[in-house]
């Protein structure tokens, strides 16, 4: 991959799920395998605790590795189930729904949508008060095969980045 991205790539963005669940032993994988380079890997990971997990954007460069951004919406029923919490259960995806519209990585705003909050529509009009400068837009798609779940997603934010006149980014699982 490296070798494949050139001299001028800052950053490399991969899709929602793309590095599994996100602990110190693959922070330091990822960061072993970035040695030697400037890029900066955009990837999806998930963040389980005992209460419940977050669906997270981070950022892993050699130099460091952080969580850039939480989902604010994951999927109603199948991800988020916020009455666990309620009942005591404990499970689910944590919604964080107005935390981090705009995260910066390298002096770039950017505008995160990880797969359900690219079929809404306040999520990406909240990252657009932040004023970004480029929408990334994360998907795992792998289990829509046979539908237009991915298209639809894809066709969403392309014109949210045309309405805005923003640059888009995406990965999909497919």
């Amino acid at each position: 991959m490296l070798s494949a991205a050139g001299p001028n790539v800052r950053f490399v963005v991969l899709p929602e799920s793309a590095l599994g669940f996100w602990t110190p032993t693959v922070a330091r994988l990822w960061q072993d395998g970035l040695r030697g380079s400037e890029i900066t890997v955009i990837a999806g990971a998930t963040v389980i605790d005992a209460v419940g997990y977050d669906n997270v954007l981070v950022a892993v460069s050699t130099e460091r590795s952080h969580i850039l951004y939480r989902e604010r919406m994951p999927v109603p029923v199948s991800m988020w189930q916020p009455w666990k919490a309620w009942t005591g259960e404990g499970g689910g995806a944590r919604g964080h729904l107005f935390a981090n519209p705009v995260v910066e990585l390298g002096g770039i705003r950017i505008a995160p949508l990880i797969c359900y909050e690219q079929f809404l529509v306040w999520p990406a009009l909240e990252s657009m008060l932040g004023s970004p400068d480029i929408i990334v837009a994360t998907g795992n798609g792998w289990w829509t095969t046979g539908t237009s779940i991915v298209a639809i997603q894809q066709a969403s934010t392309i014109a949210w980045a045309k309405l805005f006149g923003l640059p888009l980014v995406t990965a999909f699982n497919t």
